[in-house]
């Protein structure tokens, strides 16, 4: 072997090397971000606040070492006369029952990531108001329920199940499923995994996948969503016991026949408008679409309480049609 087949093997050396160094810290800092992201720590500090609102220096740190992420507690109590009520599901879970005096069916309300029940308080005095009553759901890993694990809508889609058959069995017979984000996902998980009947859901803001939702967690942290998106996503998956890539609403979306009133705000961030009209073509019941102006991947009462309102009467009248 001559000098220069030599340099040059020496190189070629070098450069699998470097790309095999780089490939394992790829793996390392995203098998962390994927257990951060799906394991609630138990300690007081205070959470990572959202990637529009980090300065440079917080985005780097969050992006080397993952967010910090403690368990979401409940941060107060409804203000109507409720019952504690713990069901036993693939976790056990905890839930609040409030009774209307004349009910014309109950409403089950499921929380997005990073929330608990009583982030879902406010929907629920609203939902009393049209005289149902209503089930407030802390998902596995949240509020008083077991754990800390989340698996942005995959497990808790049995939880879903387990609270929709324990109303069910009441002898309940109008039964309305209210979700956001991932609450939204997990009762279009159930749906397609279980096909339960509610007489019609109200779903907010769904992801369309989890390999996009999370490249839009990426995106909105300026950073690139190739390979490390796809990378966290796999260790996601092996972590929690399922295959990420298969996470899928829209193709959810195709096994639900209940009527669906979909929500969603026009300068969400993490879910895009083209994901919501997959999700909506794909939808197979009767369906309704309402979006809001100047509203991002929020509570949608802040902004726009009075068309909310009108969107849900709207509905109820539309199911009954």
């Amino acid at each position: 072997m001559n000098q220069n087949q030599s340099n040059t093997n020496s190189k070629w050396k070098k450069i699998v090397r470097i790309f095999l160094i780089g490939f394992l810290l790829m793996n390392v800092l995203a098998f962390i971000h994927a257990y951060k992201f799906t394991h609630f720590s138990d300690d007081n500090s205070e959470k990572t606040k959202s990637p529009e609102k980090l300065s440079v220096a917080e985005k780097v740190q969050a992006l080397a070492f993952g967010v910090n992420n403690p368990k979401p507690k409940n941060k107060k109590t409804p203000a109507q006369q409720f019952e504690v009520i713990k069901l036993k599901s693939n976790k056990e879970i905890e839930c609040w029952f409030i009774q209307n005096q004349n009910p014309k069916g109950t409403v089950i309300l499921y929380h997005g990531y990073g929330g608990e029940k009583s982030t879902m308080l406010d929907k629920s005095d609203e939902f009393q108001k049209l005289g149902f009553n209503t089930l407030l759901v802390d998902f596995m890993g949240s509020g008083n329920s077991e754990g800390n694990q989340t698996t942005i809508g995959f497990q808790e889609a049995e939880q879903v199940k387990t609270t929709y058959d324990y109303i069910k069995g009441k002898g309940e017979k109008n039964i309305y499923l209210f979700g956001t984000s991932m609450g939204a996902v997990s009762i279009m998980k159930c749906i397609n995994d279980h096909a339960i009947n509610p007489k019609g859901i109200i779903i907010e803001c769904p992801f369309g996948s989890m390999y996009e939702t999370i490249c839009a967690r990426f995106t909105k942290m300026h950073a690139p969503t190739f390979p490390m998106a796809g990378i966290l996503l796999f260790w996601g998956g092996i972590q929690n016991g399922f295959w990420g890539f298969s996470h899928n609403p829209t193709e959810y979306a195709k096994n639900i026949h209940c009527p669906t009133l979909l929500l969603y705000g026009e300068k969400d961030k993490s879910v895009s408008r083209k994901e919501i009209d997959l999700i909506y073509a794909n939808l197979k019941g009767k369906k309704i679409l309402n979006t809001y102006k100047d509203t991002g991947h929020e509570n949608y009462l802040i902004k726009n309480k009075k068309e909310w309102n009108k969107g849900i009467t709207t509905f109820m009248s539309f199911i009954k049609e």
